[in-house]
């Protein structure tokens, strides 16, 4: 490729980097994308594809909320090319303590004018009648929904590559002020690189402030009408932002196939690809304790993923305050899916220099102090 022949190099061309490759060719910026694997692979073919609103500060609502009505606008041209199914999340509360929790998850989401709405345990067991006995009920929210990322994100890069963004398929070795150099010593020449690979981001970008957390999942065979919204156990979230350890949540999702998909798990510092036993014994027996006849179904598959977790919990959205032809689009933990689509706004709003739909600066990596004296 020749110099100038990009504005911006998108490293990764996963639903993070596929949704910022349509947006900024929508604003007529010219793109190419570098990805050494299939499209829509890594962390966003191993999630569950919950899109959902997140609630533990005001920047992460704020950003859940905006990217979840993108997803709207998305998915209503067109339900079955994202595999997007509108099934609410219920948040089970299992003691009278989370159901106070439920409560004030419940306020926080009415101050923001999300609709939801308190199940007590009569209603909670009409809803899903699976659950084991004795719990306290839930927080339903019904603007929740699911996808199958790996589709979307295809489905993104399509619309970009329409409007003339070009796919490279290699491996991005280092980044310098041309653009980036890939494996093979070439360059693909763009003034801006825009690293938006998740945790593989470390490897370009070692100063980052983030650490990959893995994580597995386990799919069922068939089971239609088992499950009919996204349960999530009001546990995970101290499961998803714990910092140190390995920590399991309930977290199970009906796909359209009448699958199940059962969750999830975090780890620190495990870094191979392969599944751990132990992990995934812990993941199923808790959510056998939530849903006793998960213990009685088969399961066909069993896989791994790493989360790009930033040190504050948010993602760094924005140009690199160390390095000047460097932007930022990755640190997104468990809300790379959710979150992906506001990403790509705001990092195209950002470029654009045009207003951005919510306030950037929580986003934005110069949060971080110690990445302006940084060169990777």
């Amino acid at each position: 490729m020749k110099r100038a022949d990009a504005d911006i190099a998108i490293v990764g061309a996963g639903i993070i980097g596929a949704a910022c490759a349509d947006a900024l060719t929508a604003c007529g910026l010219r793109v190419t994308v570098v990805e050494c694997e299939a499209i829509g692979s890594g962390a966003t073919a191993a999630g569950m594809g919950h899109l959902v609103v997140m609630d533990d500060n005001p920047a992460e609502l704020a950003l859940t909320r905006y990217s979840l009505a993108l997803w709207r606008t998305l998915t209503a041209r067109g339900t079955e090319r994202h595999e997007y199914r509108n099934c609410g999340t219920l948040w089970i509360a299992a003691d009278e303590e989370e159901w106070e929790a439920a409560r004030s998850k419940q306020q926080t989401l009415q101050s923001q004018d999300i609709a939801s709405e308190m199940l007590d345990a009569s209603a909670l067991y009409a809803a899903e009648p699976h659950l084991r006995p004795g719990l306290a009920g839930a927080l339903r929210v019904p603007g929740d929904g699911i996808v199958y990322p790996p589709k979307t994100a295809r489905f993104l890069l399509e619309q970009a590559s329409a409007r003339g963004a070009r796919l490279v398929s290699a491996r991005a070795s280092a980044i310098h002020e041309d653009g980036v150099l890939l494996e093979d010593g070439s360059v693909a020449h763009a003034r801006i690189v825009l690293v938006a690979n998740g945790a593989a981001a470390l490897s370009l970008c070692p100063e980052l402030p983030m650490r990959p957390k893995k994580g597995h999942l386990v799919i069922t065979d068939r089971y239609p009408g088992m499950v009919r919204h996204q349960l999530v156990e009001l546990g995970y979230i101290k499961s998803a932002h714990a910092g140190e350890g390995d920590s399991v949540a309930f977290n199970v999702q009906p796909r359209p196939t009448g699958q199940l998909l059962i969750g999830s798990s975090r780890q620190f510092g495990a870094m191979g690809k392969a599944v751990n036993m132990h992990i995934v014994s812990r993941m199923l027996a808790h959510a056998a304790e939530f849903m006793p006849m998960l213990a009685q179904l088969n399961a066909l598959r069993c896989w791994t993923g790493f989360r790009a977790a930033s040190s504050d919990g948010l993602p760094l959205i924005g140009p690199h305050p160390g390095r000047s032809n460097v932007w930022l689009a990755t640190g997104h933990e468990g809300l790379g899916i959710t979150t992906s689509l506001a990403t790509a706004a705001l990092i195209a709003a950002q470029l654009t220099g045009t207003q951005t739909a919510i306030p950037i600066e929580p986003y934005l990596p110069s949060r971080f102090p110690e990445l302006a004296q940084a060169h990777g």
